[in-house]
């Protein structure tokens, strides 16, 4: 199934102004006409859908699960995050704990 931009935004509740702004952000690609035109699947109706009851359920924004999108895409990024919300919330990981006290002993000496 090949839907153009409009049946899908039918389908999905986006609108297609919204559909494009999605692509611009890398959360859903559709497949293209060699003229340009934008296809939609079926998968790409069902994670629009699921994207919309995802915001509604939860209350986040676009922006957020684009900030996740990338977490799980870029593992060094993932990481640094990571390890400021472990420092941040007071609860290090053990290496983390290991690392901070040798530095410690290193200032100290």
């Amino acid at each position: 199934m090949e839907l153009t931009i409009g049946k899908a935004a039918e389908l999905s509740g986006w609108s297609p102004r919204m559909l494009r702004y999605l692509e611009r952000t890398g959360l859903v690609i559709p497949s293209r006409k060699p003229s340009g035109y934008r296809l939609y699947g079926l998968r790409d109706v069902n994670v629009l859908r699921a994207l919309h009851e995802l915001r509604r359920r939860f209350g986040v924004e676009l922006t957020d699960v684009a900030f996740a999108a990338r977490l799980r895409a870029e593992p060094d990024l993932r990481a640094a995050v990571e390890t400021w919300v472990a420092g941040a919330s007071g609860v290090a990981p053990a290496y983390l704990e290991w690392e901070q006290r040798k530095h410690e002993r290193l200032l100290a000496a």
